[in-house]
């Protein structure tokens, strides 16, 4: 067994084991170090001496790296003679108690406690990339676009001010645990969409963060199966990842939704999507079931001139209710170009503009340049373009808006 084994077997377990090391010692930073130790051993000794259980091996391995960290602080020796007790497999190498099929709800709390309020945004992506997902620090500097020690120095952090902050392993109270997995959804929201739209950088999209994301959200899902919202966002990233293998060119140019060849799309996706947003819809569709149920109609469309633009309006509408924002004004004005045209959307646009609510943003003048283009005012037009074109960090998006103000000269 090489490192792509080891890899494959760890992005699979890592998890479970390190949510059943936190269990056991009670220290996060302590189980993650203990399960990271075990990964590097086995990237050793596999390629030996093959084990019979990856799985096993790994948690009996990192049990023991445990062990001998509590042993090493002598005032947790009550604690180390309780899990000494427990582990009687560990000279074996072998953990009997792992079960490949079992997604209990230790991995549910890990995810909570990589999510913890207490973190900052960036920590909790990296740790939840870390720690749930069995992503490398290379890979998540990658997956962002930031120095490798700028992600090792996140999650550091992260680890320490768990720790400091006294946050047990545990599923919050049923009381907050609702208010507590939105922070969750969010998080993977967040890393789906770097996956789906590349914020910097030369690729549109960065699809193997995407479908990481996907992967979690999928298993957050089985854990969560009475939660609508769980399966509103899973519904609106499977929706969205469907769109994939049509979004970009040959070269890896964006291609727009009304040039789309929508053959490529992903049913299969669709079809997991469609099947989600109905488990969304039981109790009424919150701010995830709602965008689900916008990208559900696109995906339904058999051309843009054929989409419903009258209830992508109406969504919209329902969405910037329960859940305002300037982007979602953005995208109704969008929406509303399509439904009423473009000077009706253009007034939306000017206000958001006005107001300055998306300080340092190419939305705005991107949407704008595009309304004031149909519209005939095209001086105005190829101004907004080129703005939106220094604003926007991805060189993939800025080179689409700079041949859309070139061709309005």
């Amino acid at each position: 067994m090489g490192p792509a084994d080891v890899e494959a077997v760890w992005r699979i377990e890592s998890a479970r084991i390190v949510a059943a090391l936190t269990r056991f010692t009670g220290d996060f930073g302590l189980a993650e170090d203990a399960a990271q130790e075990a990964v590097a051993e086995a990237l050793v000794s596999w390629p030996l001496a093959p084990p019979a259980n990856p799985a096993g091996w790994l948690m009996a391995t990192a049990r023991r790296r445990a062990i001998d960290a509590i042993r090493r602080r002598t005032a947790l020796q009550d604690r180390y003679a309780l899990l000494a007790a427990d582990v009687a497999v560990a000279g074996s190498g072998v953990d009997e108690d792992v079960d490949p099929d079992r997604i209990d709800d230790d991995v549910l709390a890990l995810m909570f406690v990589s999510c913890h309020p207490v973190l900052s945004r960036e920590a909790q992506v990296a740790l939840t990339l870390r720690v749930v997902g069995g992503l490398s620090s290379e890979e998540i500097a990658r997956a962002f676009l930031v120095p490798v020690p700028t992600v090792q120095a996140r999650i550091t952090r992260g680890k320490k001010t768990i720790a400091a902050a006294g946050v047990p392993f545990e599923l919050p109270p049923a009381a907050e645990r609702r208010e507590r997995l939105g922070g969750v959804l969010s998080v993977l929201y967040v890393i789906f969409t770097e996956g789906s739209t590349a914020t910097s950088g030369e690729r549109l999209l960065r699809p193997d963060v995407a479908y990481e994301a996907i992967r979690l959200v999928r298993t957050l899902a089985a854990l969560q199966p009475d939660e609508p919202e769980v399966h509103g966002l899973l519904a609106l990233c499977e929706l969205t990842a469907a769109r994939f293998p049509a979004r970009t060119g040959p070269d890896g140019s964006p291609v727009l939704l009304e040039d789309q060849d929508r053959r490529r799309w992903d049913f299969s996706a669709i079809r997991r999507g469609l099947a989600a947003l109905a488990k969304a819809s039981t109790r009424g569709l919150g701010p995830y079931g709602l965008q689900a149920a916008i990208a559900a109609t696109h995906a339904s469309a058999p051309s843009v001139e054929e989409t419903d633009w009258d209830r992508i309006v109406v969504l919209y509408e329902a969405l910037g209710r329960v859940a305002p924002s300037p982007v979602v004004e953005l995208n109704r004005a969008v929406a509303v170009a399509m439904a009423s045209g473009p000077a009706q959307a253009l007034a939306i646009v000017d206000e958001l503009a006005a107001s300055d609510r998306l300080p340092g943003s190419h939305l705005v003048p991107t949407v704008r340049g595009e309304l004031l283009a149909r519209l005939g005012r095209r001086p105005e037009a190829r101004a907004e373009l080129e703005l939106a074109a220094r604003l926007c960090t991805n060189q993939r998006e800025r080179s689409v808006l700079l041949r859309k103000a070139a061709r309005l000269s």
